[in-house]
């Protein structure tokens, strides 16, 4: 790893912690500066899901009096979450770096798209969310074992997709939708990871570095999220996504 590698790692990792404790995307920070650094598409990915993994046990932990309170209510949705993030983390696995490689345009456009509309998601679940019908919510419950099996094979903008579903089938309970969604994700990092680990595609030496700067940037991002409005902080989330979806479309 040369000097600017690291150096690279490094402020990937802060402004993905920073931008993981404020609006999300931080994987699009690591995931272009492990691919850049040299590493194949695949082992970035399974490198860059290991790396921010421990920095979002502050989710949870942030949300410990929800997830005590609902702990039975959220046993379902996590066990659809474990399930998920190893069908996704197999299938993985399973296509290699040649099969992957193609995907990830399409990926972060797909996740770049998430997040610039995740405001109007919001007001367009709102309605189902206040009179939600049996149908929608198990819908809503299907989608989450879409997503979960997306978060394992690939992860960018699993949250919003996520929450919104939680949303209906919580009838509009933010926090609580909140804590599930942060427990399930986690959970499906948890899962995704240990099993990239287990098929040796993550890097320590780079994931180490990435961790250690994201921890110090998730901890700034609380002092920066009461200063920088959400929506600017999204907008550079979003800037970032479309400027790498195109990188990627023209490599």
């Amino acid at each position: 790893m040369t000097s600017l590698q690291l150096v690279l790692l490094v402020l990937a990792g802060f402004g993905a912690g920073m931008v993981n404790a404020v609006a999300g995307g931080g994987s699009f920070f690591t995931f272009a500066a492990l691919v850049f650094s040299g590493l194949p598409t695949l082992d970035a990915n399974a490198t860059s899901a290991a790396a921010l993994t421990p920095a979002n046990f502050a989710s949870v932990v942030g949300y410990r009096a929800e997830v005590r309170k609902h702990f039975a209510e959220m046993l379902p949705f996590m066990v659809l979450g474990m399930i998920g993030a190893a069908v996704g983390a197999w299938l993985l696995i399973a296509i290699g770096d040649a099969g992957f490689r193609p995907t990830v345009p399409w990926l972060l456009l797909a996740a770049t798209v998430l997040f610039a509309a995740s405001s109007q998601i919001n007001r367009l679940i709102a309605p189902f969310a206040a009179s939600s019908t049996k149908a929608t919510r198990w819908l809503a419950f299907l989608l989450i074992g879409i997503v979960t099996v997306y978060g394992g094979f690939f992860g960018a903008g699993m949250g919003i997709m996520m929450l919104a579903a939680l949303t209906i089938i919580e009838s509009g309970n933010f926090h609580k939708s909140n804590a599930i969604k942060n427990v399930v994700a986690l959970l499906v990092q948890v899962v995704s990871s240990a099993l990239l680990i287990a098929g040796g595609l993550v890097h320590w030496p780079h994931a180490l570095i990435t961790t250690a700067a994201s921890i110090a940037g998730g901890y700034l991002g609380v002092s920066v999220a009461r200063r920088v409005p959400e929506r600017i902080i999204r907008a550079v989330v979003v800037t970032v996504g479309a400027m790498l979806t195109l990188v990627f479309f023209l490599r």
